[in-house]
């Protein structure tokens, strides 16, 4: 069910994320946007609304297998790190183990995102980049444990809200320069080549445009990021929680 709940959770978040993750790419591949209301404005006088969910589809079925395989690796991990500790997977875990699982899921999750985005070919392309956007992502899941009530192993709704919205508002505040670099690894090439690698590809984009081109959208991506996680984290546990009910 971890499996399953995670990739309803996935779509609700695609649902929800997707028109800012379309002004996120926008801002961060093509230099002629100098913000986000710029972007927005542009996007909206060429395209209308639709250029906003622009192929939508094929997020919404692949995004939730990466959800689900991130979420369930999350849990599988975690239940063998306390049953090889502690002798049973239903033991509480400590933070370490929280963030030991979670980092697990987020390389699982990177890898699992090239391979949607460009195949197995992909994985040699802006895949250093994105291991290190991504490595540490779901560690922030620490956040959940810290917000479960005292006697409880999993937070109430409010908590899940909060641990959900702020473990994606930390995650790509430290992530925007890589997302920056990998978006920029992974959109070259459509022209002529620019860039051999992730250290030249940082390199020629601080000279040509200054350091600040490495927080390229991390207001968007900060703002996206809390709605997002908070969706998917709140749809993850109504799913596992409903299931459970269910089966009692």
């Amino acid at each position: 069910m971890d499996f399953v709940a995670g990739a309803i959770g996935g779509v609700c978040g695609v649902a929800v994320g997707y028109p800012l993750d379309t002004v996120k790419v926008r801002i961060q591949t093509e230099p002629k946007y100098t913000g986000i209301w710029h972007c927005i404005r542009d996007t909206y006088h060429r395209e209308r609304v639709w250029g906003f969910y622009r192929g939508l589809s094929l997020p919404v079925c692949t995004v939730s297998l990466v959800s689900s395989v991130s979420f369930g690796t999350y849990c599988h991990c975690l239940a063998h790190i306390c049953r090889l500790r502690y002798g049973s997977p239903d033991a509480k875990p400590t933070k370490a183990d929280i963030t030991l699982s979670g980092c697990a899921s987020g390389l699982v999750r990177c890898l699992a995102t090239v391979a949607r985005e460009e195949g197995l070919r992909g994985l040699y392309k802006g895949s250093s980049a994105l291991l290190l956007r991504d490595g540490h992502s779901f560690a922030t899941a620490v956040l959940c444990e810290c917000l479960s009530p005292a006697g409880h192993s999993h937070p109430d709704v409010l908590g899940v809200l909060v641990a959900g919205g702020c473990a994606g508002v930390l995650a790509w505040a430290v992530a925007t320069p890589m997302d920056v670099i990998k978006s920029r690894l992974q959109a070259d090439g459509q022209g002529q080549r620019r860039y051999r690698g992730l250290l030249h590809c940082v390199v020629t984009s601080v000279r040509e445009e200054g350091p600040r081109v490495l927080f390229k959208g991390l207001l968007i991506n900060c703002g996206r990021a809390f709605p997002v996680n908070m969706v998917v984290f709140v749809a993850y546990e109504a799913v596992l929680r409903l299931t459970r009910g269910l089966l009692t």
